[in-house]
């Protein structure tokens, strides 16, 4: 894993970001957080890893909040901004890799939104680990409606008993996309991709899936 920092707007100052990038890559995801965890929690140090040894190279990065040690997300225009900025930042060292964005949460719906103001240069598809589709208790599919407005392929990676995007309102948003979207469904896994012991299975299970998944996917773009 290589260090790095890349500037994430105009108006914002350096944000922190980390390459992992495996000798036998195909692809490069440029991969965002979720709200309330950075690009060094373990779930997504861990995907880093599970994609590296699928084939797949990430550039995960800060956005500016996160970097400053806050807790509250910056401004909608601002995290798209970050979005823009690291495509750019990922693109800059890909050599020959085809790019993928996206992210945890709400890192994936910021990617998506940027996408859907204008397309993201260079980038063949975008994926979603557990796209937030309403908040937890208030279903509703309105954080979605911007999807229609993205031409690039998309992978919905999706736990189960996800509390913020219910099944029910999940897949006909999804089906509503067309041949565009495709979703994956993780049998038993919440939002965070936590298993119950009675699934049979561990977190460590599940984050191979979805890395599995997201390769799979990858080589049919």
């Amino acid at each position: 894993m290589t260090r790095l920092s890349f500037r994430a707007s105009r108006s914002a100052g350096e944000v922190s970001a980390a390459l992992t990038r495996p000798e036998a890559a195909g692809w490069l995801l440029v991969l965002a957080h979720g709200a309330g965890a950075g690009m060094t929690h373990p779930f997504m140090e861990s995907l880093a890893a599970a994609l590296a040894h699928h084939g797949i190279a990430s550039f995960r990065y800060q956005f500016p909040y996160m970097e400053r040690g806050s807790r509250r997300p910056d401004p909608a225009p601002l995290l798209e901004a970050t979005v823009r900025s690291a495509v750019e930042a990922a693109a800059s060292l890909a050599g020959e890799l085809p790019l993928l964005a996206g992210g945890k949460s709400m890192g994936g719906r910021m990617t998506s939104r940027a996408a859907a103001g204008s397309p993201l240069a260079g980038v063949r598809g975008l994926v979603f680990f557990g796209f937030p589709l309403h908040p937890a208790g208030k279903p509703g599919t309105e954080r979605a409606d911007h999807l229609a407005d993205v031409d690039a392929p998309m992978l919905f990676l999706q736990g189960s008993r996800d509390r913020l995007a219910g099944l029910d309102l999940l897949r006909p948003t999804v089906g509503g996309l067309g041949s565009r979207a495709t979703l994956h469904v993780v049998a038993d896994a919440d939002h965070s991709f936590h298993v119950p012991v009675r699934s049979g299975r561990d977190d460590a299970d599940v984050v191979d899936e979805l890395a599995r998944t997201t390769a799979a996917w990858a080589a049919r773009q």
